[in-house]
């Protein structure tokens, strides 16, 4: 049974509803009877989603979109404090709610799994609820990105499981109090709020705080930011108590130890050594670093009592999540994938899968750097990391939520990606890419359109064109 839904989201009105984030609350609240509301900037598949649930989108942020009788105006940090219906709602003294707090509440009463980390999130929480739903365990899920073959990024399950994303950007997982929280790693990025890598280990050890009693931390044992967050909590755990601490990784002191990754084309086959037993299973996405994933989402599932064999073929269940080396389409003989990777490390990890997948096929890539900020923190790095494709063609920046900062631009990583040895050429209109790449691209080739802002919006482009 679903638990009761706080009185403050029984009539909650979502500014920017068709988000990756809100719109997974707001199919919750739906399910369980709550009368959703909300805004967006454009029609989209989401917004029909949550209509079909019998939620009123409107299109455009306006005042007169705010109803009287609303509980509560939720919110993300990426809402200005201009928009006019945050303004009427302080008009009409209706409760402000961050997105975070609007989680935390739908959580409430149930076992949550929470997956933090700098990179990875959105595919770990995906895997878990993949596996724990063909497990017949009916988890409730909020992801950042829509799965595969459910096609959904949020569920209202009757289980008592609830898995969800815990973002680290506006230390907004500080909110959540999981019974299991997975920790992949842990880099400096969202520059805009953290300053220093200080900053960004005192949130990810306050989101540690925040486990239950009895709780479990899972986290890598091989990634440097991540072994050094467990340092530091090992080496406070003398004066106060904390969660037990699960690592997994290929490091030999792992708790779950990676074994071995053999690719199979656009899968892999991963082993670990598990309470001492060998343990063999598919993820049906190429690259180490999915693999990773999945062997987290594993030792999660097992801090949580679900048998280690049994959620280990259940992993095998995954397909993707949209977004994440995503199959958009062949034609011509040239395959079309789209990668949301947009932090060098992120980029790294996918051309690196990319090109074991592609083996003697050439790799060509798009991408569109985003956020100015990151791009002026980490520019050298990404085009650096554009060195690992054949070819690369990159957009101006995406700004997102930003205001443009003088001088950075995306020449900071051409003239990085041209330093480090990369064929790359800046293009300014968006509009020329599918031509430019039908012009590039040959048989066996494989096109990676890479960013997290509209640059996926190129690959039904580019494939159209390959065809004609």
């Amino acid at each position: 049974m679903a638990p009761a839904i706080p009185s403050a989201m029984e009539r909650p009105h979502f500014i920017g509803i068709g988000g990756a984030g809100m719109s997974g609350i707001a199919k919750i609240l739906a399910r369980r009877g709550a009368l959703v509301a909300g805004s967006d900037s454009k029609e989209s598949p989401t917004a029909d989603a949550l209509r079909a649930l019998g939620a009123t989108v409107h299109i455009g942020h306006e005042a007169g979109h705010l109803a009287d009788d609303a509980s509560c105006v939720v919110v993300s940090s990426a809402i200005r404090a201009d928009n006019p219906e945050l303004l009427r709602a302080a008009e009409l003294a209706v409760p402000v709610v961050h997105r975070s707090d609007a989680l935390a509440s739908v959580m409430t009463g149930l076992r949550p799994i929470a997956v933090a980390g700098t990179h990875g999130k959105t595919t770990t929480t995906s895997m878990l609820a993949v596996a724990l739903s063909a497990l017949g365990l009916d988890p409730s899920y909020a992801i950042g990105g829509d799965l595969e073959g459910p096609g959904t990024n949020a569920r209202h399950g009757e289980g008592e499981i609830f898995v969800a994303e815990a973002d680290e950007s506006d230390r907004s997982f500080h909110k959540y109090d999981p019974e299991v929280a997975i920790i992949l790693n842990v880099e400096l990025d969202h520059h805009a709020n953290y300053a220093s890598m200080d900053e960004i280990y005192e949130s990810f050890e306050t989101f540690t705080g925040k486990i239950v009693p009895g709780g479990t931390l899972v986290v890598s044992a091989d990634q440097q930011g991540a072994v050094e967050l467990t340092s530091r909590l090992r080496a406070r755990s003398g004066t106060e108590s904390g969660p037990r601490i699960v690592t997994y990784g290929e490091s030999p002191e792992a708790d779950v130890r990676v074994h071995k990754i053999t690719p199979r084309g656009l899968s892999s086959e991963v082993t670990v050594v598990i309470d001492g037993r060998f343990l063999t299973f598919t993820v049906s996405v190429p690259g180490s670093h999915y693999a990773h994933n999945a062997v987290a989402a594993l030792a999660a599932g097992v801090a949580l009592g679900v048998p280690a064999h049994n959620l280990a073929s259940a992993l095998g269940k995954y397909t993707g999540v949209k977004r994440r080396l995503q199959l958009k389409g062949e034609a011509a003989g040239v395959q079309v994938i789209d990668s949301y990777a947009h932090h060098p490390t992120e980029m790294i990890a996918d051309l690196e899968a990319m090109r074991g997948a592609a083996e003697d096929a050439r790799l060509l890539v798009v991408f569109q750097p985003h956020l100015f900020s990151r791009t002026q923190e980490l520019g050298k790095e990404m085009g650096q990391a554009l060195a690992l494709a054949d070819a690369s063609l990159v957009l101006e920046i995406y700004p997102a939520r930003e205001d443009p900062i003088p001088g950075v631009t995306s020449a900071l990583i051409t003239e990085a990606a041209r330093a480090a040895g990369a064929d790359v050429t800046p293009v300014g209109d968006p509009s020329l890419i599918p031509a430019t790449i039908a012009g590039m691209a040959k048989p066996g080739d494989l096109v990676l359109t890479m960013g997290a802002g509209d640059v996926t919006e190129l690959g039904p482009e580019i494939l159209a064109r390959l065809s004609s």
